[in-house]
């Protein structure tokens, strides 16, 4: 699978595909369904796939900070992307510019001049252009004069409800990490790269690997049981995602306390995987009150793992 990084850099063997278009935060089952289609309908056509994708997302641009949480970061993603049958990620800023395209420059000038679409899968509830103002009517009609084709497929049930990111967030805020592992197919995990933080967790006698989450809304917010693969292992941990309201933090963070494990792992990229979730993220009455609820969570869960670990391996 090739990444490609903006418009700029689209070339001939790009074009001439069957591509899909739309957000996939958290690549659920039903955007798998999708993919699937792609695949399919590339091997009928006999030439190439193409999952176009923006960053940021469109809602992060128009709402702002009021924006749901993310399940899945831009890493995140195209490491899990890479896993299915793409010839090619198209990631296009979405900007001032983008966000005001009519859907006909969407339709005429990105899928038919840039890109040159041969066909088109899309979501069922799936809108393009300024103001949303394109729809899967308008794509048929196109495609049509144009010479393309054009499909979207129906939504995917699962437990007599809609497989969506939103009912995943509100799994994985529920702590329902089985129900979040039957929509998405896999284990909720979040990746990046362990940075020097302020060595909080060190002062406190829990030594922590630390990933910044950047801008973005985590979806989950609290302390958990993870295991942290990798490294030179498999590794089980305790996990905090939140912004250290007790000392007054304000940037999303997540910490690994490893188990077992005493090395200098700064500048790794790790994935870290979320089991069980404990308690929510709460502010403490100063650092005596915070370092021993953590010698609890740790202890928690470590029993956890004992009692849990053959579900989990």
């Amino acid at each position: 699978m090739e990444l490609i990084r903006g418009l700029h850099n689209v070339r001939p063997k790009h074009r001439n595909g069957v591509i899909t278009i739309g957000t996939f935060d958290g690549i659920h089952h039903g955007h798998q369904m999708l993919l699937s289609h792609l695949s399919a309908k590339t091997q009928e056509l006999n030439c190439t796939s193409m999952l176009v994708t923006f960053e940021p997302q469109p809602r992060e641009y128009f709402r702002g900070s009021i924006v749901p949480a993310r399940l899945t970061r831009f890493r995140e993603k195209i490491a899990i992307l890479r896993e299915f049958d793409l010839d090619y990620v198209l990631c296009i800023p979405f900007n001032e510019t983008t966000s005001s395209t009519s859907a006909d420059a969407v339709i005429n000038e990105f899928l038919v001049r840039i890109l040159g679409v041969k066909y088109l899968v899309v979501g069922d509830d799936f809108r393009f252009g300024r103001n949303a103002e394109g729809d899967y009517t308008m794509l048929q009609t196109a495609g049509d004069r144009l010479g393309f084709g054009v499909t979207h497929l129906g939504t995917m049930v699962f437990d007599h409800e809609r497989v969506s990111s939103t009912r995943i967030r509100d799994a994985l805020r529920d702590g329902d990490f089985q129900l979040a592992e039957k929509l998405l197919g896999r284990k909720y995990f979040m990746m990046g790269t362990v940075v020097v933080g302020q060595r909080m967790g060190r002062r406190l006698g829990t030594p922590t690997a630390n990933i910044r989450l950047q801008r973005y809304r985590s979806a989950l917010e609290g302390i958990f049981a993870v295991t942290v693969s990798g490294l030179d292992r498999t590794y089980e941990g305790s996990a905090y995602v939140g912004t250290r309201p007790t000392v007054d933090g304000t940037e999303p963070l997540l910490e690994v306390h490893l188990f077992e494990f005493d090395q200098d792992i700064y500048g790794k990229l790790i994935t870290v995987t979320f089991h069980h979730k404990f308690r929510d993220d709460v502010r403490f009455d100063g650092l005596d009150a915070l370092r021993i609820q953590i010698s609890k969570d740790l202890e928690m869960t470590r029993d956890w793992f004992t009692k849990h670990r053959a579900e989990i391996s």
